[in-house]
């Protein structure tokens, strides 16, 4: 069965937030919030938090940047997953991603159908790797990055989550940039 092992030790890493939004501040910014909070309450370091507006090359450049950054392991972004035509954040990080994380975005939509039915099929939350850091994208709403931390996150970014978690294979990320 899944769950804690009390016999590790917790691990925390470094997190940054990027809420993509024309129009939210830091003062209105509740997913970010929702996010900063939680990512404390886990004991987790919050290392950076930006907002940017929807607009690619914006995105990408603040994700690579944090990717880049050796005290960043994971970046989540919020926001800029639906399909309006400002709707843009999964094109901006694809591109990035070294590997795709497929399942991400499966058990994201299973545990969102749960909560808002059929609904969900309007998110195109999406996660990888680039950089050695693990990129999620999720949607703009509070409910989803609710959804995301409580139900993946939280877990997997967890060391003492077995049977494996993120967390360990974390050194092993960047072993291909090794083999000549």
């Amino acid at each position: 069965m899944p769950g804690i092992d009390e016999t590790r030790h917790f691990i925390p890493v470094g997190i940054a937030v990027l809420t993509v939004s024309d129009t939210r501040t830091r003062a209105d910014d509740k997913s970010g919030d929702t996010l900063e909070t939680r990512i404390r309450e886990a004991g987790h370091l919050l290392k950076a938090r930006a907002i940017v507006p929807d607009e690619r090359q914006k995105i990408y450049d603040q994700v690579k940047t944090w990717t880049l950054d050796p005290e960043i392991d994971v970046v989540i972004t919020t926001g800029g997953t639906g399909f309006t035509g400002r709707d843009v954040t999964p094109e901006a990080l694809e591109p990035l991603f070294e590997k795709r994380m497929d399942g991400f975005s499966e058990v994201f939509h299973r545990i969102s159908f749960d909560k808002i039915g059929t609904s969900t099929i309007q998110s195109r939350a999406t996660g990888g790797v680039a950089n050695a850091t693990f990129i999620f994208v999720l949607p703009g709403s509070p409910g989803a990055c609710k959804d995301a931390w409580d139900g993946i996150l939280k877990q997997q970014l967890d060391y003492r989550h077995m049977p494996c978690n993120f967390v360990e294979i974390m050194p092993r990320l960047a072993e291909h940039l090794k083999r000549g």
